[in-house]
């Protein structure tokens, strides 16, 4: 039973001061505006883009730091933990800037990236490692969280059988929390959809076959305040204001349907 004490009441005013650029760019974007550059295909291409990119950027952290998110949540390390951290606590364009040095010709490695035409500007793979950067702290800090709280006898088990950490973790844990990891996967890919700095720096433009000069959906957006003003902007920020929310619902749709509400699945 919600208690609609003095708490709600402001909890409830915090939620309503939230929402309040949300609505007014939905409500210009979709009534006063609406203008049809804001609605076109280059818009849906952009946030295609967008969406292509986020996942194969929630894929790629999937399958390189889940290993991290579970050492971690049985283990302390102060310094990697840290580490972890630094791509939520610094500006992104520098870590537009690190991937440019990254996959430049003025080193080594960039020089050998671009020998085997694994090139990172203005590139799908560029824009991917750059985002992919950026939502991890998102995705293991959930994941390390989830996996703190669950109980540890099956794997105890496991282990006592014989079974290495790593094929326990594959073969036990992540189907077991399957529910759990798919939900900070998600996060992890509404993060990197948000992205503008980087993006901005390691992947302005995506010249590859078939994107042929599209953009994500945050510079395309950018674009089209500074060309045409706020009216196209706002229409097709509201367009993708809807799709980041089909995201969010998604969510929150897998966090409910965990069992017992929590983000991982137990295995007793």
């Amino acid at each position: 039973m919600v208690r609609r004490d003095g708490l709600w009441i402001i909890s409830g005013a915090s939620i309503a001061l939230a929402s309040i650029p949300t609505a007014f760019i939905l409500y210009y974007g979709f009534v006063v505006f609406h203008d049809s550059l804001g609605f076109s295909s280059t818009v849906l291409v952009s946030i295609g883009v967008t969406l292509l990119s986020s996942a194969l950027a929630s894929v790629l952290i999937f399958v390189v730091f889940t290993p991290l998110a579970y050492e971690l949540s049985r283990h302390r390390h102060a310094v990697w933990e840290s580490i972890s951290d630094i791509p939520a606590s610094i500006p992104h364009p520098i870590v537009g800037i690190a991937f440019l040095l990254i996959g430049s010709p003025l080193t080594p490695f960039g020089r050998f990236l671009e020998s085997v035409g694994f090139g990172l500007f203005d590139s799908i793979q560029g824009l991917v490692l750059a985002l992919s950067f950026i939502a991890m702290p998102i995705y293991v800090r959930s994941v390390q969280s989830m996996l703190a709280s669950r109980n540890e006898d099956p794997e105890n088990f496991a282990f006592s059988l014989g079974g290495s950490r790593l094929a326990v973790l594959y073969t036990l844990i992540v189907p077991g929390s399957a529910r759990g990891i798919l939900s900070s996967s998600l996060t992890a890919m509404s993060r990197a959809m948000s992205e503008f700095g980087s993006v901005a720096i390691i992947a302005y433009y995506i010249l590859q076959y078939p994107f042929s000069g599209s953009q994500t959906a945050s510079i395309l957006i950018y674009n089209y305040y500074g060309y045409y003003g706020p009216g196209v902007a706002v229409s097709a920020s509201a367009l993708m204001i809807l799709v980041s929310v089909g995201i969010i619902v998604l969510i929150r749709l897998v966090g409910l349907n965990t069992p017992s509400g929590k983000m991982g699945d137990n295995v007793d």
